[in-house]
Formats: structure tokens, C-alpha cells, sequence
């Protein structure tokens, strides 16, 4: 029975720190956009290229089919010739130091009294108590990817968002490229879906 108690316990606190855990590991995403911007003319879009583009085409190539996707969707098109909007993209893949900080209890207890006047063995159960906090920093991979819409006509910055999240390697695997684009798009009113 103490055993059975035990482990039902155990396995509650091990759910709630992967909860914690894994609700820790959840990446941000911002925008920031031109208030004049009139958003509502803007309906095609081609990508911008540079050379440094080039180094890594598989990675430009999963970004552009993802974030297209998105814009095809909400009734924009892709006009190479005369579009409204020039995309361009970048993306960082820093180390950066991440503090965790996790609760401490002590373990439960149990022990057994004996009552003279009922003459009984009674059980009295001893909660875990809260001790603190053990904090640790750990080195960690952020990437950052940011996509930017330039006005073909003026050529200034007319929107801008970004998406933060830790990776697990030194290059963005698509699944986390279609992440990134979907939170920043979720922030959005350009491509709700």
C-alpha cells in the first residue's frame, strides 16, 4: 500500500514538472507593422534575393513555400514582375544561457500512533513540504527567424515579425521553420487562418 501511495505520487510530480518543463521550452512570436501602411492594397508579393541567400537554398526554399502558403491562403498571390510587396527573411541561431528554477518538496511520511484509550494503531500521513528552489543555467540554441514585408513603391519597411524558440541544432529543420511561420502569421491580421 505505502509503495502503491508512493509511486501514484511520484508519477503526479514527474507530470507536473514535464508540464512545466515542456510549457518552458515554448518559443514567442511579434510583429511590428507601419501604422500608415494602408494593408488592404497590398495583395501580391514576390521574394527578395541576395547572395548570401544562396549559401543555404534548401533553408530559403522551406521558409518561402512556408510563408507563401500562408499568404496564398489568405487570397494574396505571388506576382514576380509587378508585386505590391517584396518579402525578405533572415535567421539567427545564437547560444544564449537559459535559468531554470525548479520547486523542492520533501518527501511524504507516514507514521503510526497508538491510542491507549481506544486502543487502536491510528496512520497519520505527513504531506510533502515546499523547501525552495533549485536553480540551474543551462546553454541552450535560440533561433530566431524574421520575415519583412517591404512596399515595392517606396521601398520602406511596412511590416515586420519574428518568432523565437529554442532549437536542437545549428540549422532550422523544417518542422521548426513551419512552427516559426505559423506563430508569426497567428499574431497577424495579414494571413488568418
Amino acid at each position: 500500500m505505502k509503495t502503491m501511495k508512493r509511486s501514484i505520487f511520484t508519477g503526479l510530480a514527474m507530470t507536473g514538472m514535464m508540464a512545466v518543463l515542456l510549457s518552458g521550452c515554448a518559443g514567442s512570436a511579434h510583429i511590428e507593422k507601419d501604422d500608415t501602411a494602408n494593408f488592404s492594397s497590398y495583395r501580391s508579393f514576390s521574394w527578395l534575393t541576395t547572395k548570401k541567400d544562396r549559401k543555404n537554398d534548401l533553408v530559403q526554399k522551406k521558409i518561402s513555400d512556408a510563408v507563401s502558403e500562408r499568404l496564398v491562403k489568405a487570397g494574396w498571390k505571388q506576382d514576380d514582375r509587378h508585386p505590391d510587396i517584396y518579402l525578405n527573411y533572415d535567421i539567427a541561431v545564437d547560444r544564449s544561457i537559459r535559468n531554470n528554477s525548479e520547486p523542492v518538496y520533501s518527501s511524504p511520511g507516514f507514521r503510526y500512533l497508538y491510542n491507549p484509550f481506544s486502543r487502536r494503531i491510528v496512520t497519520v500521513y505527513y504531506p510533502p513540504q515546499f523547501l525552495g528552489y533549485e536553480r540551474n543555467a543551462e546553454s541552450v540554441r535560440e533561433g530566431t527567424v524574421t520575415i519583412t514585408m517591404i512596399d515595392a513603391k517606396t521601398d520602406k519597411v511596412v511590416w515586420q515579425g519574428w518568432s523565437t524558440g529554442v532549437v536542437n541544432s545549428p540549422n532550422l529543420t523544417s518542422k521548426e521553420i513551419q512552427w516559426a511561420v505559423k506563430n508569426i502569421f497567428k499574431k497577424s491580421d495579414l494571413a488568418k487562418n
